[in-house]
């Protein structure tokens, strides 16, 4: 996916535009002339240009995800080979070298600045490197205004050995995931369906995931690699799962050969591409096309309680499904209260919410009064949490 930089074939022109960019990107002169020329959000399409020009042509706050796999300048130096003498296929191409640290800095914060202003408040931005570069994307974006939700290491169960022996073998690379800023409220985590999807045990910030290769990996007339850094599907999966909803747009800035489309396509989740090489976005193009969306019931996902509409106790009170002055029991009728009409238990001594009357008469500090709470019917004991759900399944609240 990373090919995407703003490099251009002259460093001098490079260095030129990039400063340029940033300048606009940071500082925001005249605010209101440039967003009185954006055009509307251009969803589920490529764009072929510059990564920070065209951000900047965006609309502010209307994107839901940004995925950002920017160049990680390698610095490598040399060739390397294998103890066979076979070449390895890095990156080493231009658009993944900077002069230096500061033009690396320079345009990292660039597109960052940018990447802020087209989120909602309620978006998050995903964004990928290795040791090179993460830790100064870091840096730059917490100056930035961005607040850090996780850092993910991805742990590549095939990595690439270590050629040379004089360091550990690169078997990861890190994610940062954040909010538009600290007090962001509202966005989306779908901590259940990543639950569900390692079975039923709290998703770690340590992922096992293979590298891109087999028949996943893209190869051009030649059969050689489309694209140098092509990332899993899988990993593009996870994330886009746990961070964002059907509907909702994923902006990639640095679209390379199109993962984050294809599967934001196959989620139903729309999408926004930017990629400067012409080659790469055709190839995105052809791979994105021969994919079907699928159909919204297969991409319903896992909810937790907290995902559910609020019911108050008194809500049962008000539509009569619990008469005023009927009596609640615990488990096993070792307790009892009785029902106010405001919704509010009563016992002896004390009254109040079916929580703190529930805590109340066990000593304890805290309690679920709606699996506490018993309604005595013809059935025997039935937890009023069965009334709660039956008027969710109502869709009245």
């Amino acid at each position: 996916m990373r090919t995407k930089s703003t490099r251009t074939t002259s460093r001098a022109a490079t260095r030129k535009s990039v400063s340029k960019s940033a300048s606009k990107s940071v500082s925001r002169t005249a605010p209101q002339a440039r967003a009185a020329a954006r055009a509307p959000l251009p969803v589920n399409t490529i764009i072929n240009g510059d990564s920070i020009e065209e951000l900047a042509k965006l609309p502010d706050a209307s994107v839901d995800l940004v995925f950002a796999d920017p160049p990680y300048n390698l610095q490598l130096e040399g060739e390397l080979l294998r103890p066979n003498n076979t070449r390895v296929d890095g990156v080493d191409q231009e658009w993944d070298q900077f002069a230096s640290f500061a033009e690396y800095d320079k345009f990292t914060r660039a597109w960052l600045a940018e990447a802020h202003r087209v989120l909602k408040p309620t978006g998050t931005l995903w964004v990928i490197g290795s040791y090179h570069n993460i830790f100064r994307v870091g840096v730059a974006l917490q100056d930035l205004g961005f607040w850090v939700l996780n850092d993910i290491v991805w742990r590549k169960s095939n990595p690439m050995p270590n050629f040379r022996g004089r360091r550990f073998t690169n078997a990861h690379e890190t994610m940062i995931w954040a909010s538009k800023d600290r007090n962001a409220k509202g966005y989306t985590f779908n901590y259940d369906a990543m639950k569900a999807l390692n079975d039923d045990l709290q998703m770690r910030s340590d992922w096992v995931l293979p590298i891109c290769s087999g028949g996943e990996r893209l190869k051009d007339d030649q059969g050689n690699k489309a694209h140098p850094t092509q990332k899993p599907e899988s990993l593009l999966h996870r994330v886009i799962l746990a961070s964002s909803n059907p509907g909702d747009v994923v902006l990639d800035p640095f679209f390379g050969t199109g993962t984050t489309g294809a599967v934001a396509k196959k989620l139903n989740r729309k999408y926004v591409g930017i990629e400067r090489d012409a080659q790469y976005a055709e190839v995105a193009r052809k791979r994105i096309d021969r994919i079907s969306h699928a159909d919204p019931e297969s991409l319903e996902v896992t909810q937790g309680k907290r995902a559910q509409p609020r019911v108050p106790f008194g809500t049962l009170v008000e539509r009569g499904m619990i008469e005023p002055g009927t009596v609640l029991y615990g488990p096993g009728k070792r307790f009892k209260a009785k029902v106010r009409a405001d919704g509010s238990l009563v016992v002896t001594g004390a009254s109040g919410s079916i929580h703190k009357i529930g805590a109340h008469v066990q000593g304890q500090e805290a309690c679920n009064g709606w699996t506490f709470w018993h309604l005595k019917t013809d059935a025997g004991l039935t937890p009023i949490d069965v009334l709660r759900q039956q008027v969710r399944a109502e869709g009245s609240v």
